[in-house]
């Protein structure tokens, strides 16, 4: 079949965007790594595929896959381009998108200048939520952190905090973050038996109450140039640490991201821009 996609990014993390609606795409897993091969097909950390909503509670409905071909529950980044993509391409004429994902329902906002602010709901620090093994005996917890205990990975103890996004993640502050083992530390914990279903590892560089510096590692995909949700996850993990404020830019390679946070059960809500790369067709 010939399949039109939209190649997009949201900060240097990179997507390929397939409108399902009428087209007839099939997303299996070795299909998906074919396209998100930089080498051989197109190229991208994740593929979106926008579908029609189940019911009438969501405008559309889209789905996430890693370039492993793995499907995934949220992705920040990739919910602006989406709502990008439906208000430009799609034609939507609302400035409020609602958006049914395998993590639920959420809602996506289109202000000006190429801004887009998507309410990522509540977040959840249980560790049952991140499909963490808490009883792990290489595991100790203390004041809302894990302190994991592993020698081959390092031989002082890991300290991480996870929260869970509708994806799972982990929050890791560093001194500094040009020398974080981000890929030997990632890739770790996300083949070892401590997270059942992997897991999104953030490292963060803490500037002042108001600002951080974030490396992501993402699970299926490796380091990427931003995520989104990982963001939110370290900047929500941060203010229940005491150690930020309710509102903080986070800085990326390629730009910045703004989250914000009241607490509680209150949502949390994501700002940054979304870019179109190019269009074209592929034959499968």
């Amino acid at each position: 079949m010939l399949l039109s996609f939209t190649k997009m990014h949201g900060l240097g993390n990179d997507f390929i965007v397939i409108d399902n609606r009428e087209q007839r795409f099939q997303p299996e897993a070795r299909t998906i790594r074919f396209l998100c091969d930089r080498h051989l097909g197109i190229g991208c950390d994740q593929l979106l595929l926008i579908e029609n909503p189940p019911g009438t509670e969501a405008d559309f409905s889209y789905r996430i896959f890693n370039a492993d071909g793995g499907e995934v529950e949220q992705c920040g980044n990739g919910a602006r381009c989406f709502a990008r993509y439906v208000s430009e391409k799609v034609g939507f004429s609302g400035n409020i998108i609602r958006v049914q994902t395998l993590a639920g329902l959420i809602q996506l906002q289109i202000l000006d200048n190429n801004q887009i602010r998507v309410n990522m709901g509540a977040p959840d620090f249980r560790a049952q939520a991140v499909d963490l093994h808490s009883r792990d005996p290489r595991l100790q917890y203390k004041d809302g952190a894990y302190f994991f205990y592993e020698p081959t990975l390092a031989p002082n103890p890991l300290k991480f905090r996870v929260a869970s996004m509708g994806n799972p993640h982990a929050s890791i502050i560093c001194d500094t973050l040009e020398q974080a083992e981000v890929t030997q530390i990632g890739a770790f914990l996300n083949q070892d038996s401590l997270f059942k279903r992997g897991v999104n590892v953030g490292f963060m560089q803490i500037l002042s109450p108001e600002q951080i510096l974030l490396r992501v590692y993402e699970r299926g995909a490796g380091e990427t140039l931003a995520c989104g949700s990982g963001a939110c996850a370290a900047v929500v993990n941060g203010i229940r640490a005491g150690l930020l404020q309710q509102q903080v830019q986070v800085k990326l390679p390629h730009g910045d991201l703004s989250i914000s946070w009241a607490g509680g059960d209150q949502p949390v809500y994501l700002q940054g821009g979304a870019s179109f790369v190019f269009e074209g067709h592929i034959t499968l």
